[in-house]
């Protein structure tokens, strides 16, 4: 664990978490008690990989992997919530989030360069929709419509677990802070009396900026085709797949979304990236408190109507 006080009242800790950096950056009044509420977030974020990560054999998600399709599994009751929030916003997006991708998403491996073929994506694409994740309220149970059925909450646990984090910081008293998990950040109140300004990477510049956004309180999510990836034969196969043919989306680079929350624009980001510039700014514009930076395969940048465009980093 990482841990400085980065000026006079600031004070940030850094852990590996839920497979991603996790950071909690606040105003420190009282510099104990404070230590003692970043803990309380790192071992919420902790509690709710060990929850919902799909790589964590006795996880309740990685159960419902296994059971599924033969017969419906209870679950916690907040699992089972985000589990219909995501159901809900496969809706809204008309199925471009779609937490079964990991049906077909698991046979890739992105750091031993391994990809379907044309045989095992028409095996496996079948199973990627939504629709046949039945939830039961009253049991709190899940239950597959078909075998071959896998979810991966990737697209909006992170998301999710940053609010909660956000939650805890505000119980503790706290006015102005950060939470990061990955592409995903939360701000509480402003920098002590400044917008925090966060960047949106380049995606084909590992060290580079492409905008800047001044921001306080809310969220910021983004998607990009940089983060897990391998290129063969001078193609980039990356995570963000498309849930109608199991391959990588090719018409957009990086999909950055803000909101009131960082679980509805975790998901947003990666329903954005799916659908691509024009459809997603589209939705975007008809969803209250939302608004997009999208940069497409060409390295464009598109604005949601609620946004100037903002800072370059170079200057206008």
């Amino acid at each position: 664990m990482v841990s400085s006080l980065l000026q006079a009242g600031w004070l940030k800790d850094e852990q590996a978490i839920m497979g991603t950096r996790v950071a909690v950056e606040l105003w420190a009044d009282d510099e104990p008690r404070a230590r003692g509420c970043i803990g309380q977030v790192m071992a919420e974020m902790r509690r709710i990989d060990a929850l919902m990560s799909p790589f964590k054999a006795d996880s309740e998600l990685a159960r419902i992997n296994r059971e599924a399709a033969q017969r419906p599994v209870p679950v916690s009751e907040e699992l089972f919530g985000l589990i219909a929030r995501a159901q809900k916003l496969s809706q809204t997006t008309g199925g471009a989030f779609d937490i079964t991708f990991a049906s077909v998403g698991y046979l890739y491996d992105y750091r031993r360069h391994v990809h379907p073929d044309e045989q095992a994506l028409a095996e496996h694409l079948p199973a990627v929709d939504y629709r046949q994740v039945r939830l039961d309220a009253a049991t709190h149970s899940v239950r597959f419509g078909r075998p071959g059925v896998r979810i991966d909450l990737g697209g909006i646990a992170k998301g999710y677990a940053v609010d909660r984090g956000i939650a805890i910081l505000r119980r503790c008293g706290i006015r102005s802070a950060l939470v990061t998990a990955g592409g995903d950040s939360r701000i509480l109140g402003d920098h002590h009396g400044r917008p925090w300004m966060m960047g949106v990477k380049d995606p084909r510049k590992p060290d580079g900026i492409a905008v800047v956004l001044p921001l306080a309180d809310t969220a910021i999510s983004t998607s990009g085709d940089y983060e897990r990836f391998f290129i063969e034969d001078g193609k980039r196969y990356h995570h963000i797949l498309s849930p109608k043919t199991g391959r990588p989306i090719t018409h957009t680079m990086s999909v950055t979304v803000l909101g009131p929350d960082a679980t509805t624009t975790d998901g947003l980001s990666t329903a954005f990236f799916v659908l691509g510039p024009k459809k997603a700014l589209a939705l975007c514009d008809r969803l209250p408190g939302i608004d997009a930076v999208i940069i497409d395969a060409r390295g464009t940048l598109h604005y949601s109507s609620g946004l100037t465009p903002p800072e370059r980093p170079d200057g206008p």
